[in-house]
């Protein structure tokens, strides 16, 4: 984008100059937008990396049309038309990305998924931008609560446009007028869409708990991490499962088997990720909002410590409800960890 002449223009000036081909109101223009496009791109998709590449092919968009913007929406509702429409298209063009895979054999699991789950880590610290968000009393969902893993693995089972619809009106608060004119349909159509939506979501969520986990970065939420840390580090799976509730939840995105119990889970861990002996290192992040570990196994014979990908927790009161395991090895480096 070119550059300008000027720059310390009212927000009102810099549609008009952005319009006259004023890169540097373009920027100012669309910036404030930048993280929470990021953020809608990846709830739509479930990988970082698209959403990054999603962002600029819509900046890239925005650009080429801001001539044709006249202002009759918001600029925040016709970077929102131009992403939603951008993320639509890549789910039905382009087939996923090959991830990283282990080769080992897991025990039978308690159910198999009929599709692979596409979904990646978010890090936290690129939510910092938009978590302080207060949403208004029509949002459904909290902006935390709207990227945790278990809204999203249940976002990933919708045809892509009814996720568009249950995004735009129930976690970014459109209204549904709007979201017919971004995705050039009818209201009723809209509304349509998103009963559907919400109807498979009641089926794959359990029912509103808000408050079950602690709070993060909680005194309590620190003695639980630490707790579970320590078990898995020592290699003791049966102190493991007993931190586990009773309904716990073993997934491995994309891989489509999942594990739910205490059992089904502890014979994962003693089959797999603690099998003969095999100890980690667990480098505590966050992720969805979520207390996660970068993975790291020391070579026995060295002692180096190796990344293993990453492992994410959700939590109810002083157990663990669910546990997400990413095999992809270059996560803990993506986080910004070290062994």
């Amino acid at each position: 984008m070119p550059g300008s002449s000027r720059v310390g223009r009212s927000a009102e000036e810099l549609p008009a100059a952005a319009r006259a081909g004023d890169g540097e109101a373009f920027r100012e223009l669309v910036e404030p937008y930048r993280r929470e496009l990021h953020v809608h791109c990846y709830r739509m998709l479930g990988s970082v990396q698209d959403a990054e590449d999603l962002v600029q092919e819509t900046l890239l968009a925005a650009w080429r049309g801001i001539g044709g913007y006249e202002e009759r929406a918001s600029v925040r509702t016709w970077l929102y038309r131009i992403a939603t429409n951008r993320c639509l298209n890549a789910l039905r063009a382009v087939s996923r990305r090959p991830r990283e895979q282990p080769e080992v054999e897991f025990p039978e699991p308690s159910h198999h998924r009929a599709e692979p789950l596409w979904l990646e880590p978010y890090p936290d610290v690129l939510l910092d931008e938009v978590a302080d968000q207060v949403p208004g009393p029509e949002a459904r969902y909290e902006v935390r609560e709207s990227v945790s893993l278990a809204f999203l693995a249940a976002v990933q089972q919708l045809p892509p446009r009814q996720r568009a619809v249950l995004m735009l009106r129930d976690v970014l608060q459109f209204r549904a007028g709007e979201v017919a004119a971004m995705l050039g349909t009818t209201e009723d159509a809209v509304t349509g869409a998103l009963k559907r939506a919400r109807g498979a979501l009641a089926r794959e969520l359990p029912g509103p708990d808000r408050d079950s986990a602690p709070l993060p970065g909680s005194p309590r939420e620190r003695q639980v991490v630490d707790d579970f840390a320590r078990a898995f580090q020592a290699g003791d799976v049966e102190a493991v499962v007993a931190m586990l509730t009773g309904d716990v939840r073993l997934t491995m995105p994309p891989l489509p088997q999942e594990y739910v119990g205490p059992e089904a889970v502890g014979r994962v861990l003693a089959a797999v990720a603690l099998r003969d002996g095999r100890r980690h290192e667990l480098v505590p992040t966050r992720a969805n909002g979520q207390p996660a570990f970068g993975l790291y196994v020391r070579d026995p014979a060295t002692a180096v410590p190796h990344a293993h990908g990453l492992l994410v927790l959700t939590l109810a009161g002083d157990r663990v409800a669910a546990l997400t395991r990413f095999h992809d090895n270059s996560l803990p480096a993506a986080f910004g960890l070290d062994a």
